[in-house]
C-alpha cells in the first residue's frame, strides 16, 4: 500500500467531504453488448446494495444513459445514484455546457444527476476555466455534486482550487493490482484532499482472473482472483470501483468482494506483482 495509508474496511464510503456515502463498488454502463440483460443485472444489483451507477454520454452514443433511464424508473430515482460525465468539447462554452447536460438528463429521464464529471482534460484549456465553466451543471441544478475524470494529481490540484461555489468531489481513474500508477501521488494526493477516488477498469477486462500472483492469494485467502483484485482496490482509503456486469454469475462474484478484507501480508504480496 502507499506509504502511510491504512486499510480502509469501510464498503460504504464517503463522497469528497460531503458526508454522503456512496458504495465501495458501484456498476459501470461501458461497452454494453447486451442491454436487456444489463438492465435485469443492474436492477438486481440496485436492490442488494450496489446502487451507485456510472454511465457518460459517450457511451455507446447516449443509450447508456437511456439504459440507465430505464433502470431508475423500475428501482424509483431516490434509490440510485447516479454518475454521468461530459465530453470535454463541449466545455468550450456556457451554452454548450448547458446543452450537454440537459440532453444527459433527457436521456436518463431525470432532472439531476447526483454526481457529473468532465469525462477528461480539454486539451488546449486552462484547467480553471474548463472547471469553472463545468460548474455550471452545479449552479443550476443539474447535479448535486461536480468531479472530473482522467485528471492528474497537477490536474487535480488546480482544480481543487478553481471552483468558486461547488467543490470537487472525485476524480475517477484507471487503478488496478495490476496497473498501480494511482497509488504513486494522485492517491495519497486525494487522502489529503479528502477526494474520492473512482477506479475503473479494476478488473483489466478480465486480466486479473488468470493472473498468477492474483490466483495465488486468491486460493490463499479462499476468494476468486476477481474478487481479491476488488478488495484490494477498495481496501485503499477513499477509492471506490466501478464495475460492469451483464451476467448474474459475475454480480454475485463482485458482491463477494464486500464484507471482508485482504490481510496486509496479501497486500503486499499484490504489490509486488
Amino acid at each position: 500500500m502507499a506509504p502511510g495509508l491504512p486499510i480502509d474496511t469501510s464498503d460504504v464510503k464517503e463522497l469528497g467531504r460531503t458526508g454522503e456515502r456512496v458504495p465501495a463498488i458501484g456498476l459501470g454502463t461501458w461497452a454494453i453488448r447486451n442491454y436487456s440483460a444489463a438492465e435485469e443485472v443492474l436492477v438486481e444489483g440496485v436492490e442488494r446494495g450496489l446502487w451507485l451507477i456510472d454511465t457518460a454520454e459517450m457511451y455507446d452514443g447516449g443509450r447508456a444513459e437511456e439504459l440507465v433511464g430505464r433502470v431508475v424508473r423500475r428501482v424509483g430515482r431516490d434509490r440510485v445514484f447516479i454518475v454521468t460525465k461530459m465530453m470535454p468539447h463541449r466545455l468550450l462554452s456556457a451554452e454548450e455546457v448547458e446543452r450537454a447536460a440537459r440532453a444527459s438528463l433527457r436521456r436518463l429521464g431525470v432532472s439531476y444527476v447526483d454526481l457529473f464529471l468532465i469525462h477528461w482534460p480539454a486539451h488546449g484549456m486552462p484547467v480553471e476555466e474548463q472547471v469553472r465553466r463545468f460548474e455550471l451543471v452545479y449552479l443550476r441544478g443539474y447535479a448535486r455534486y461536480i468531479g472530473v475524470s482522467n485528471f492528474t494529481r497537477e490536474q487535480l490540484e488546480r482544480a481543487l482550487t478553481a471552483t468558486r461555489s461547488a467543490e470537487i468531489v472525485a476524480d475517477q481513474v484507471k487503478y488496478s493490482v495490476l496497473d498501480r500508477a494511482a497509488e504513486r501521488d494522485l492517491i495519497p494526493f486525494a487522502v489529503e484532499a479528502g477526494v474520492t477516488i473512482q477506479a475503473y477498469t479494476p478488473l483489466e477486462r478480465g486480466a486479473v482472473a488468470h493472473h498468477p500472483g492474483v490466483v495465488r492469494v486468491a486460493r490463499r485467502v479462499g476468494r476468486t482472483p476477481v474478487q481479491v483484485a476488488l478488495n484490494y482496490v477498495i481496501s485503499r482509503p477513499r477509492v471506490t470501483a466501478v464495475v460492469k456486469t451483464e451476467r448474474r454469475d459475475h454480480l454475485e462474484e463482485i458482491l463477494g468482494a464486500l464484507g471482508w478484507r485482504l490481510d496486509e501480508a496479501s497486500i503486499r504480496e499484490l504489490e509486488r506483482l
